[in-house]
């Protein structure tokens, strides 16, 4: 488990773009772990489609999950002295929005890389409703 201290000390992510609040897990090979991330009204990139819906926005869930994977990857030796880049998502499906009061539980598993590229796929959960699922590719890069 990974307070946002620690986390702050393997990501370059900071505020207001700091989409994780904790690592739950990491599993012993460090390939796969959840994160989670709590959606609060006074943020400022909630928003609404009006002004009385706030939502929490797709692209920004799809950013979370690549923080989770970061977060993953950049603990692996083969990341040391380099920046994980966000390069492509392929096969996305949102199934519903997050709101204020949700947290946004995330499983990533890191499926491979090679010459610095990786892939990696991750579900999103409000409670036990999955409300995004993608494959996400990062390219590690030197500082």
């Amino acid at each position: 488990m990974a307070n946002i201290e620690e986390i702050k000390n393997v990501i370059p992510h900071r505020y207001p773009f700091l989409l994780v609040d904790r690592i739950l897990s990491v599993s012993e090979d460090g390939n796969s772990g959840v994160g989670i991330k709590n959606v609060t009204a006074n943020e400022k990139i909630v928003y609404g489609r009006n002004p009385e819906q706030l939502i929490f926005p797709h692209p920004l869930i799809v950013e979370h999950m690549a923080q989770v994977g970061c977060y993953l990857l950049m603990n692996k030796p083969e990341a040391a002295g380099k920046l994980a880049y966000f390069a492509a998502i392929d096969n996305v499906e949102f199934k519903r929005d997050a709101v204020p009061g949700d947290t946004i539980t995330t499983e990533v598993t890191l499926l491979g890389g090679r010459r610095g590229i990786w892939k990696m796929k991750g579900t999103s959960k409000v409670g036990d409703d999955i409300i995004f699922e993608g494959d996400l590719t990062c390219a590690l890069v030197d500082k």
